[in-house]
């Protein structure tokens, strides 16, 4: 019996170890969800997912981008795209109450994809998870900007704000980046 709890004990701890060991620094934090208590830790919640980590705002001229976020998570959802929202008021048009910038993206846009607590995306305030695509592929310069990256934990690719989710470029990348295509 005791053989079998140090057998277990010790796969248990190769399983956990190679988990983070392929967890690239700036995903490999803990995060609040937007207007809740509940908190995400994005290694562990997306491993192996494609990633497009979008920095939003409620009262931004991309704000209704929104829609077209959500349709492409019902679209890749299921072949292993998470979109995941990082709610932020670096360009002075988020809500200043959580409540109201959630009523925006989850009562007045419907979406169903994870949105991330009001954080700072740019400069030296910046969460950990946009210092690290900051470092990678350039800060945000506005709201709505948008970022791939693969199951492996690399920033592919880097869309300005202007570039819509569901636009032909956007998708093809998306496309090339799901855990399917890495194969």
């Amino acid at each position: 019996m005791r053989n079998l709890l140090l057998v277990t004990a010790a796969l248990s701890a190769l399983f956990s170890h190679t988990v983070f060991a392929s967890c690239p620094d700036f995903l490999n934090h803990s995060m609040r969800k937007l207007a809740s208590t509940e908190t995400v830790q994005f290694c562990e919640a997306y491993e192996g997912k494609a990633l497009l980590i979008v920095n939003t705002a409620s009262y931004c001229g991309y704000t209704p981008q929104f829609e077209s976020l959500e349709q492409v998570h019902k679209t890749y959802e299921d072949s292993g795209l998470v979109v995941l929202g990082f709610s932020s008021d670096d360009f002075f048009q988020e809500d200043n109450d959580e409540g109201d910038a959630a009523e925006v993206c989850f009562e007045k846009y419907d979406v169903t994809f994870p949105v991330i607590a009001t954080s700072a995306v740019r400069g030296s305030d910046a969460n950990p998870v946009f210092r690290g695509l900051g470092e990678a592929a350039g800060y945000p310069r506005w709201n709505f900007n948008k970022y791939l990256v693969s199951p492996a934990g690399e920033v592919v690719e880097h869309f300005s704000s202007s570039v819509k989710p569901d636009s032909e470029e956007m998708r093809a990348a998306i496309e090339a980046a799901l855990p399917s295509s890495q194969s």
